[in-house]
């Protein structure tokens, strides 16, 4: 493997080392965390809770081999600062929200911490696989310092997988840049077969975390590195590295006049009718884009 010049911006990269059992994700995105950024006025504690929690479903949703499937990633509480978080990735289509208390937000400074936002909160992530093949979900305790913590114990509880996780996010008058790294050891490097039972100290593991761990907050988010230069400095004494470019990653919003249409139309009449205002119109409005939709149902 050899060094690129290419810097990779809204683009999911691959990568696996064979010699190691492992396989990882790296991903930087700009202009797509600013579109979606763009759909509401957060605060500085929200925008960068939002752009890391873009960057986690990006790499966790990019894992999924099948295209059509999707992967939804949401953290809610009771009470909590942070009502809902929700992020969705399907096939480099990726949208983000979050619902918040904007008064008690003032009252907990410049940087809270995840336990301020959430409190007592859940982290869920699904999978939902296309052609009938169902859907999985874990639930995991939001606890540790980030989301990405969050992540890592889902993947080593519910997946059995050990994963070590860096996100890092950095915004200015310029807009946002966020990034990430993702790398896990599979069980003599292929799935279906027996897993390691989260032995975080197999010999094989031990080595890429640490060179994983080294990755540092302004590497994830240097727009002059490319990812593959990234990984690259990480794992270049390694005697392979197989590089397997990914698709570009875009505000992927799917809401429609005619989905909802859809839905409403699995409503009683009489429930439709309660829901038109005075024109005749149900208003239906997206919390992901931030727009507002008249149908006549």
């Amino acid at each position: 493997m050899t060094q690129a010049t290419e810097t990779y911006t809204d683009k999911l990269l691959g990568f696996t080392i064979p010699g190691r059992d492992a396989r990882g994700k790296a991903v930087r995105l700009d202009r797509t965390v600013d579109a979606i950024l763009a759909a509401h006025d957060y605060p500085p504690a929200i925008t960068h809770l939002l752009a890391e929690a873009l960057v986690l479903a990006t790499l966790t949703g990019g894992l999924l081999k099948d295209e059509s499937g999707q992967l939804t990633m949401q953290a809610q509480t009771e009470g909590g600062v942070v009502r809902l978080l929700v992020c969705d990735y399907r096939d480099g289509a990726l949208r983000g929200y979050v619902d918040f208390d904007r008064e008690r937000l003032a009252r907990l400074g410049a940087n809270p911490s995840l336990e301020a936002l959430f409190g007592e909160g859940y982290l869920a992530i699904t999978f939902d696989m296309s052609g009938g093949r169902g859907r999985y979900q874990g639930v995991v305790p939001l606890e540790g310092e980030s989301l990405a913590e969050a992540c890592e114990s889902y993947f080593a509880q519910s997946e059995q997988v050990p994963t070590l996780i860096r996100v890092a996010a950095r915004a200015g008058h310029d807009g946002c840049v966020a990034g990430g790294l993702l790398i896990q050891h599979l069980a003599d490097g292929e799935e279906g077969r027996e897993r390691l039972h989260v032995r975080m100290d197999h010999p094989e593991w031990e080595h890429v975390a640490v060179m994983a761990g080294s990755t540092r907050h302004e590497e994830l988010v240097d727009p002059g590195l490319s990812l593959e230069a990234l990984v690259w400095r990480l794992f270049h004494e390694e005697s392979e590295v197989r590089i397997q470019p990914g698709p570009d990653v875009l505000r992927g919003c799917r809401c429609s006049a005619d989905h909802y249409r859809q839905v409403l139309g699995r409503f009683p009449e009489e429930d439709r009718a309660d829901m038109r205002d005075a024109n005749g119109k149900i208003l239906v409005d997206c919390a992901f884009c931030s727009k507002v939709f008249e149908i006549e149902a």
